[in-house]
């Protein structure tokens, strides 16, 4: 092997040993969720399983209450996200449009301090906040609107941050164009605008849901009933009830994490196009 085709495997051999090890804890959770019971893991926890066990996916989805879990993630994350889309597409186009460039940037900069604030700060003031609410003349906490409004309130910064990079770099003549085909302000905003910003919707829509998805902290603090919990907040339970049975847990973890890969195996092209999109003027 020459020095030259040396330094070109070099990157190869460095991305190939990344790729194990990003991959190899997803394969052990996979591999452990198929095993029979603890002993099987223990006596080979990184080989491949000597025989599939599906039931116990089944025993995780059932009897564990994954499937209780696993639908109120999904219908928090889902609704936050599209919410999150709704107003801060609005609120970017307008930023975004403004005349006076100076109110346009002291806006943006005060979206953008929205940014420099950690969520788990915000803890205590948002329980304080909820506990004071009601919603229909329901309390707020204890409910899923307790996680339905932080969470829409928490992505609108880095939302609008994104959509305004993006609708900035759409030429103006588009819209003038527009005008003078008789659409209004709200034909162009849905007619034009909205459609051609769909690749940075679709990556912040993503980037949202895998957040609320993920989200723990809040979940378990402001959710007490146990058929309101989310995945992650149900699977500590979960971990405590088979605190011996590694394969369910396994399975369970499986549940877990499938939405997330899925979403970014199928629309990764999207995500880049969508964060890089707005960095190209015209």
């Amino acid at each position: 092997m020459t020095k030259n085709s040396l330094k070109r495997s070099i990157p190869h051999i460095v991305l190939f040993a990344f790729l194990i090890l990003t991959l190899y804890p997803f394969l052990f959770v996979l591999f452990s969720s198929i095993k029979s019971d603890n002993q099987a893991i223990a006596s080979n926890p990184f080989g491949f399983p000597a025989s599939f066990h599906f039931e116990n996916y089944r025993e995780a989805w059932v009897n564990a209450k994954i499937s209780v879990y696993f639908f109120n993630s999904l219908y928090i994350s889902t609704l936050c996200s599209v919410v999150t889309i709704l107003f801060s597409s609005m609120g970017a186009y307008a930023i975004s449009r403004i005349r006076y460039l100076r109110i346009s940037n002291v806006m943006y900069q005060a979206i953008l301090i929205g940014l420099l604030i950690p969520g788990n700060a915000l803890l205590l003031p948002i329980f304080i906040m909820l506990n004071k609410m009601e919603f229909f003349g329901h309390a707020v906490l204890g409910t899923h609107m307790a996680l339905i409004l932080p969470y829409t309130a928490g992505a609108i910064p880095f939302t609008v941050i994104i959509l305004v990079a993006f609708m900035r770099s759409i030429p103006g003549e588009i819209e003038e164009a527009s005008v003078m085909d008789g659409l209004s302000a709200k034909g162009i905003f849905s007619k034009i605008i909205m459609p051609i910003t769909v690749p940075a919707l679709v990556t912040v829509f993503i980037i949202n849901f895998i957040g609320n998805w993920n989200e723990f902290l809040m979940a378990n603090f402001f959710i007490s009933s146990d058929n309101l919990r989310t995945l992650p907040v149900g699977m500590v339970g979960f971990r405590d009830i088979y605190n011996t049975n590694y394969a369910q847990m396994s399975a369970g973890i499986v549940f877990s994490i499938l939405p997330v890969m899925i979403i970014y195996a199928v629309l990764q092209k999207q995500i880049i196009e969508g964060l890089t999109a707005g960095g190209v003027k015209g």
